[in-house]
C-alpha cells in the first residue's frame, strides 16, 4: 500500500478572461459610423451627439467626424462626435 496522504484540492488555480475594457478612439481622432468609441461597464461615459450607446453600454460612433469629450453639469462626461465640414457638401 501507498503511504501518501491525500492531496487536498488547491485553493488557487481561478482567473476570469480579460474583458478589454476602455476609451478605444481617444478625442480628436476621426472615426466613422460603426467605429467603437469607448466601452465600459455602466455609464461612466455617455452618449452625446452622432453616438449611440449599445445594451452593454459600448459607445459607438453614428456619424463621421472628430470625437470630443465634454464635461457637463452634474459630472457626467459626454462623448460627442463634430462632423466634418466636407460631409455636409
Amino acid at each position: 500500500m501507498a503511504h501518501k496522504k491525500s492531496g487536498g484540492s488547491s485553493r488557487n488555480g481561478r482567473d476570469s478572461n480579460p474583458k478589454y475594457l476602455g476609451v478605444k478612439k481617444y478625442g480628436g481622432e476621426h472615426v466613422i459610423p460603426g467605429n467603437i468609441i469607448v466601452r465600459q461597464r455602466g455609464t461612466q461615459k455617455w452618449p452625446g451627439k452622432g453616438v449611440g450607446m449599445g445594451k452593454d453600454h459600448t459607445l459607438f460612433a453614428l456619424v463621421e467626424g472628430n470625437i470630443e469629450f465634454a464635461k457637463k453639469a452634474g459630472g457626467r462626461m459626454y462623448v460627442n462626435i463634430v462632423p466634418l465640414a466636407n460631409a455636409a457638401e
